[in-house]
């Protein structure tokens, strides 16, 4: 943890419900290598294969084939809990990152203490308190004065704000965001997507992001990825992404919509 290391994900293929009238190819072959600090955004229409992706490199999905490494290190065979040393992740929904039942403090000590020896009692002394009120505030949503709060009691975007903070604190070597503000209102989602990219540049986070915004692909990332049938089929970055506009990506998924190459 804390140290900058890249994502190559080489030959990833998964195909749902083999040899059935089902079947449907999520990943054809995919390859996708990100730098240390890449900021990518992931955009592709309903069913092109981008929560497959994120599944595949969480260890949520079992490959068909394909190999998934961080740095060094081979994760192709890790299960999910085992990823987590390296992957942290933050869902759609918010209910998801969080347990209900426990107070905020309590869910940030879980989570600054995974993979540690210390004891929850030992994460919650009066500087990891104090720690935690800094951090709080900084999303600018109140929770800062709520330690104590159970987190069933907090708003939707409350909880997602939450389990972004409880996503970076170890600093993770990719950071997978799924659509982490699609379910949010637009003045929570401009807060915890402010949180996110704060969190990002600070630790100079390696991070992968779907999202279905047009105006979030184009504005942030320095990686604009379009995914079509399982595959990437667009691969931006620089002066070609900058230039590049919301109406200019509508009607490239239309030219991959419509099987053709893309200009």
């Amino acid at each position: 943890m804390g140290a900058l290391a890249g994502l190559k994900a080489a030959g990833l293929r998964k195909t749902f419900h083999p040899g059935s009238a089902d079947e449907r190819i999520a990943l054809d072959g995919v390859d996708l290598t990100l730098s240390p600090g890449d900021f990518a955004v992931v955009i592709g229409s309903n069913g092109a294969g981008k929560s497959t992706l994120l599944n595949a490199l969480a260890g949520e999905v079992a490959l068909d084939a394909g190999s998934v490494s961080i740095g060094d290190d081979d994760l192709t065979r890790l299960a999910t809990h085992r990823r987590a040393r390296w992957i942290s992740r933050v869902f759609q929904d918010p209910l998801i990152g969080t347990a209900a039942t426990m107070t905020i403090e309590e869910n940030l000590a879980v989570s600054e203490s995974r993979g540690d020896t210390r004891t929850l009692a030992s994460a919650l002394s009066r500087s990891g308190r104090e720690r935690y009120v800094r951090l709080l505030a900084d999303l600018g949503l109140g929770l800062e004065s709520r330690l104590g709060t159970k987190v069933s009691m907090l708003s939707g975007g409350q909880r997602q704000a939450l389990a972004l903070l409880m996503a970076v604190m170890k600093r993770p070597a990719l950071l997978l965001l799924d659509e982490h503000t699609a379910a949010l209102d637009p003045r929570t989602a401009e807060a915890v997507m402010n949180a996110t990219l704060a969190a990002i540049s600070g630790a100079q986070l390696t991070t992968l992001m779907v999202t279905h915004n047009m105006t979030h692909a184009l504005r942030f990332g320095n990686r604009l990825l379009m995914m079509h049938a399982g595959r990437i089929v667009l691969d931006v970055t620089g002066e070609n992404k900058s230039q590049l506009t919301v109406e200019g990506l509508v009607e490239k998924f239309h030219l991959v919509d419509d099987k053709m190459l893309l200009a």
